[in-house]
């Protein structure tokens, strides 16, 4: 499936419930982060995952249902590998993303960043929880235009 199908998909709410995996998550994360600002991506990641889940009714409960920790952090993880690699290891869409960066697909990767207690506080179901563990890296501002929202080949400097 292509970008343009499965942003299409998920954003029509169309996208077969049985295909909404995490690779899935990190494709459409790695979607709107390739065209948008971190704030946009975030807020579209927010409100699309919601939709989609309520759609295809799935339950919410502390281990279950859209978790605003887990989505902030990994798109600050997606963001920052976009950020840090895209030189070296370009990608052409989310596939090859994925395939890039294998470390994204790993739904423990967070276990480097969180406690099991700290990940299983209510509020972070419905509330970004910072890590306990070590710093989740910031996404770099500089990379997309908040104007135009489209990436830069590098670093802004100043003069």
């Amino acid at each position: 499936m292509t970008d343009e199908e499965l942003q299409t998909q998920f954003e029509n709410m169309t996208l077969p419930f049985e295909l909404w995996n995490h690779r899935m998550h990190v494709r459409i994360a790695y979607i709107y982060s390739n065209s948008l600002t971190y704030s946009e991506a975030l807020a579209k990641l927010r409100g699309g995952i919601k939709a989609y889940n309520k759609k295809n009714n799935v339950k919410e409960s502390q281990t279950t249902g859209y978790s605003e920790t887990m989505t902030v952090a990994f798109l600050r993880l997606i963001r920052s590998t976009m950020d840090a690699y895209e030189k070296i290891f370009p990608a052409n869409d989310s596939e090859m993303f994925c395939d890039r960066h294998p470390h994204l697909l790993a739904k423990t990767i967070l276990r480097a960043f969180y406690s099991p207690e700290r990940r299983g506080l209510p509020e972070a179901k419905t509330q970004f929880v910072e890590p306990d563990l070590s710093s989740l890296p910031e996404p770099q501002p500089n990379k997309t235009s908040e104007v135009t929202g489209t990436r830069s080949a590098g670093p802004v400097t100043s003069s």
